[in-house]
């Protein structure tokens, strides 16, 4: 009779076992339209996998594996049955990685619960597909560093809760969509090193923080109003031309490059301040001259570079303090306030390029007063002054030639010509 008791006992404990493996493989069990999604989406990408490393889809086991506990770069839902995928990372980002080839399947758009995705770099080819727009759920988007052409798809900026689109280092062309300002939720937006040309949308979103179209064929006029909440501004490298006026709202802005393009008139007063660290305006046709504010706290690592303008008029001591400052290659005049080689001097200021203008004097301390040339790189050739012997040409970059001064008929020339200029204004 205990003999009996026990089997039926341990019959039992068998049966309890048995059901919570059934309801564990029921509570892990994925949907189905997921997982032939994740199928349809393995067969269209080639993983071009290094020799030292395993493919990436080598975990993909759709015979036997889980694809939510197993599979590489998916997550899914932890409370919801079945279970829905929620974040989807192809490939591992690490340095030599050569990612993937082939397209990126329009079966995405079936994975509805999405809120994630990204692809790392690779020779991805082909179109965005458009039916990520149908994705509500997507909050992140980065595709960056492959070979995708085609349009930007305008159904994306229709996402109720997208936070960052980065589609850089692409081929894609066309135009910005003007739906861009309709992203409320948006707030990285990297379009860098495309074929994207035409004209700006005419805004874009409100909560907008990093905003990068660099080295594209951008043309026309920034919007007149920027996000006043944009703290990272790149446009460097397009077509673009006009004022910068409407630059004046973006008061928290941290980084700003605007190289390489035709923007011209003045400098806005709102640009020198303490949060804009680093300012790059380097070959454009900006004009006019410095504000004369005193100079901000500038700290270690600020670099503004106004080079290659037709910047006129005296330096004002704005800049003073900055680490790396380069003005070289305009019109200004006059002498370098004191407080410059002050700056040199305590080590605040490492890089200072004033070559290629008129200035006539650099105030200095005797040699000694000088900090190691290990340290410090001044360039202050070809202005209409003596450039002090303890300079020289030698920290100056290469290609500047050897005449250390302007020549003198240049400098008469170019005195007479602004005197000229400010009687007929006055």
């Amino acid at each position: 009779m205990a003999k009996k008791c026990s089997l039926l006992l341990l019959a039992f404990v068998l049966y309890l076992i048995h059901c919570q493996s059934t309801i564990a493989q029921l509570q892990n069990k994925i949907s189905a339209i997921d997982l032939d999604a994740l199928h349809q989406i393995k067969n269209t990408l080639i993983d071009i996998h290094a020799v030292s490393s395993p493919h990436f889809f080598s975990s993909w086991d759709f015979a036997s594996g889980d694809p939510c506990s197993s599979f590489a770069g998916v997550t899914c839902s932890s409370s919801e049955q079945p279970r829905r995928v929620e974040s989807l990372v192809l490939g591992t980002g690490l340095s030599g990685s050569p990612g993937f080839a082939g397209t990126l399947s329009p079966f995405i758009a079936n994975l509805t619960e999405l809120s994630q995705l990204v692809l790392f770099a690779g020779i991805v080819t082909g179109s965005i597909p458009s039916e990520l727009g149908s994705l509500k759920k997507l909050r992140v988007i980065s595709l960056t560093n492959n070979l995708l052409t085609g349009t930007i798809p305008a159904s994306i900026f229709s996402l109720p809760d997208l936070h960052t689109l980065d589609l850089g280092h692409n081929q894609l062309s066309g135009t910005m969509p003007p739906t861009i300002s309709a992203s409320i939720q948006l707030k990285v937006l990297v379009l860098a090193d495309n074929k994207i040309s035409g004209q700006l949308p005419r805004g874009f979103p409100e909560k907008l923080l990093h905003l990068d179209f660099s080295q594209n064929n951008i043309s026309g006029m920034l919007p007149a109003r920027m996000s006043a909440s944009l703290r990272y501004l790149s446009a460097s490298q397009n077509r673009m031309w006009g004022p910068l006026n409407c630059l004046e709202s973006t008061l928290e802005l941290e980084y700003l490059d605007l190289s390489m393009n035709n923007f011209s008139g003045g400098l806005p007063t709102s640009l020198f301040q303490p949060k804009l660290t680093s300012m790059l305006l380097q070959r454009n046709n900006l004009s006019g001259g410095f504000p004369p504010l005193a100079p901000y706290p500038y700290g270690p690592g600020s670099i503004i570079d106004l080079s290659h303008n037709f910047l006129t008029g005296e330096l004002t001591r704005v800049l003073v303090g900055v680490e790396s400052l380069f003005l070289n290659n305009n019109q200004l005049k006059g002498t370098v306030p004191k407080e410059y080689f002050g700056s040199l001097s305590l080590g605040k200021t490492k890089t200072l390029y004033l070559q290629h203008n008129y200035i006539t004097g650099f105030p200095t301390a005797a040699e000694s007063s000088w900090p190691p040339w290990d340290l410090i790189a001044v360039c202050l050739s070809y202005n209409c002054m003596e450039v002090p012997v303890v300079v020289g040409i030698m920290a100056c970059p290469s290609g500047i030639g050897e005449q250390i001064s302007r020549p003198a008929n240049q400098c008469s020339a170019f005195h007479i010509r602004n005197t000229t200029s400010k009687e007929k204004e006055d």
